[in-house]
């Protein structure tokens, strides 16, 4: 094969190092890069032909910036391996940018490093592997064949420098001209560099390892050790059964109960719950969503890496005297119910609600409550927390979140390509999964309100929302800062039993009165505790939402 490879080689002609590396500069420069100079130009302030000559001189400073670049890093021996890798880099994380609107940054990082098989393959469809062929793997066969003159290592150098002389000089009169245009786009759109590949790939990764990748051998960090609970389960009262929904990719503005324009809540509207529709959620990915929801730290002063070594929610529930338990549809729990009971689906769960790869609908999480119910002895009175994690609207897949049954708004988009669909088939398909959603959500308080041994609750909450190609962005994970609502304004709802309501009727009507108030994700740490009748010096009593009623009655004293 090598000589083969030498012999196709001697029939091109070959070029110089330093010329090499100006074309790998301007590939990398222009080719992958077509979404982030859109976006530039949708933010100049420019009109008509001064427009063109602005995006053509971002154009050639970029080309000139990994000009230097390939000329400092690249040298006759690693050039090859260097360019295959900035290639490949770079033509991956463009797919995503050019095609979904994507930002790459430490937390999409994070989220790739903690993705399954399963969400993986949702992303790979023919659009895909047709940018694969066409930006990443031919481009890296011409790497492989274009030959490299040989030349004194003097002349390679002077070459060298000749071209970063040049390139610094252009960027300098280039900056220089339309300085006062890139210091006030990119001052107030930090985000940007996320855009431009393959550096927010590369950059994105070392901040990743120095930021947020977990830490081993952290010692665990006690939380909540004063943790009790206010009053023991008595002989004339039932013990508490909560059940905590993580929902997924789940957005405010699709849901009904919100004012949608489409009935995507057909069942939930029939049962007496407490909407709340102005929620915000922590994070745009469920990476850091998830363990922020947890942890007892507001989304202000969230630190990822304490999180990761720190007892959270959980952990401070089953301390005071829940028998925890965590149900999973999704990818895990991202750290969060490592000292918790882990509850397995049945076989016979998996091949009523599962495929061939292993992905299940939702109801499997119906069935696994009924299951678990079930088994619960006839003599223990212990109170339980259960989270169930939804697989929910997770994307792009969203034709795979709902059954045929539950498909209700047509024409849809049947495919992961998503870029390819029109506007209302992507729509219909992702509030299919929400009207599914609906579904699972109202089957399970019917099971709950059958639940005679205990008084029961519901709380369902999203990890983040959605975008669905407003604003010309796809997925979610897009910086915090500058999310779009899709992303951040998440629904949240309760329901509890009669028996429930009963016994703390004060509770209920203080919840019922914050239904159109602000919240937000730090509001679950505090307030669940709270419903649980569980005490602790760690809750913020600023983000208890039954608190915030006791302060209101006692200031009217």
């Amino acid at each position: 094969m090598p000589n083969v490879i030498k012999r196709f080689q001697q029939k091109l002609p070959s070029i110089s190092l330093s010329q090499f590396n100006f074309i790998l500069a301007i590939w990398l420069g222009v080719v992958l890069n077509i979404g982030f100079y859109q976006q530039m130009q949708t933010l100049t302030p420019y009109t008509g032909l001064k427009t063109s000559l602005f995006i053509a001189a971002t154009v050639v400073v970029v080309v000139a910036l990994y000009n230097v670049l390939m000329q400092l890093l690249q040298w006759r021996w690693n050039v090859k391996l260097l360019a295959s890798i900035f290639v490949l880099v770079g033509g991956f994380s463009a797919y995503f940018v050019n095609s979904l609107g994507v930002t790459i940054t430490s937390d999409q990082v994070q989220n790739m490093m903690q993705t399954d098989i399963k969400e993986v393959n949702d992303l790979i469809s023919p659009n895909f592997f047709i940018w694969l062929t066409g930006l990443v793997l031919l481009p890296i066969l011409a790497i492989v064949l274009i030959p490299i003159r040989q030349e004194t290592v003097k002349r390679e150098v002077l070459k060298k420098l000749v071209n970063i002389v040049l390139s610094f000089t252009v960027m300098g009169a280039l900056l220089f001209i339309y300085f006062v245009d890139y210091a006030a786009i990119f001052r107030e759109h930090r985000d940007l560099k996320g855009m431009l590949s393959p550096q927010n790939t590369i950059a994105s990764t070392f901040s990743y390892y120095h930021k947020k990748a977990p830490k081993k051998n952290l010692p665990l960090v006690l939380y909540g050790e004063d943790a009790h609970l206010i009053e023991r389960t008595s002989t004339g009262k039932l013990p508490k059964l909560m059940v905590l929904v993580v929902g997924e990719t789940a957005r405010a503005e699709s849901f009904s109960l919100n004012g949608y324009n489409k009935n995507t809540n057909p069942e939930l509207s029939q049962q007496k719950i407490i909407n709340f529709n102005q929620v915000s959620s922590c994070g745009t990915a469920t990476a850091v969503s998830v363990p922020c929801m947890f942890s007892g730290m507001p989304r202000t002063d969230y630190d990822e890496q304490l999180a990761g070594h720190r007892e959270g929610l959980l952990d401070i529930a089953q301390r005071a005297g829940y028998k925890v338990t965590w149900m999973d549809n999704n990818s895990g729990c991202k750290g969060t119910c490592t000292r918790v009971e882990k509850y397995e689906f049945p076989k016979a769960l998996k091949q009523k609600w599962c495929d061939a790869d292993g992905e299940c609908f939702d109801e499997i999480l119906v069935d696994g409550l009924k299951d678990y119910i079930a088994r619960i002895p006839k003599d223990d009175v212990s109170p339980r927390l259960i989270v169930l994690h939804q697989m929910g609207s997770h994307g792009p897949a969203y034709f795979k979140r709902s059954p045929k049954a539950f498909q209700k708004f047509k024409p849809t988009c049947d495919s992961n390509a998503i870029q390819g669909c029109s506007s209302t088939e992507l729509v219909n398909s992702y509030d299919n999964s929400i009207v599914y959603t609906d579904h699972v959500l109202s089957e399970l308080m019917n099971t709950l309100k059958g639940t005679a041994n205990y008084q029961t609750g519901l709380w369902y909450l999203s990890d983040h929302g959605e975008s669905t190609g407003e604003h010309g962005l796809y997925l979610h994970g897009s910086p915090y800062a500058i999310a779009p609502s899709q992303q951040t304004h998440v629904p949240m709802l309760m329901w509890f039993s009669p028996e429930w309501q009963k016994n703390n009727s004060a509770q209920y009507a203080c919840l019922i009165g914050q239904k159109s108030q602000k919240l937000s994700q730090d509001n679950l740490f505090p307030s669940l505790l709270s419903l649980l009748g569980v005490q602790t010096q760690v809750k913020n009593e600023k983000n208890d939402m039954l608190q915030q009623c006791a302060q209101s009655a006692q200031s009217r004293i």
